[in-house]
């Protein structure tokens, strides 16, 4: 996932955009994983994590 920042950042100089990536951690547990997935589901609206990153956990 080191390659994402870069190639995010590029894509979007270049005027397009993305609905956003998620970066799960490998240290967390499944469980822990879905229940950060549900919080930010049930808290926030698809369209704000358009080109952004966010690593888990929160």
């Amino acid at each position: 996932m080191k390659s994402m920042p870069p190639h995010l950042e590029k894509h979007l100089a270049e005027g397009f955009h993305m609905p956003g990536i998620i970066e799960l951690s490998p240290a967390m547990s499944i469980g822990e994983t879905i229940e950060e997935l549900i919080l930010i589901r049930e808290t926030s609206e698809m369209e704000e994590y358009r080109d952004i990153i966010l690593y888990l956990p929160l």
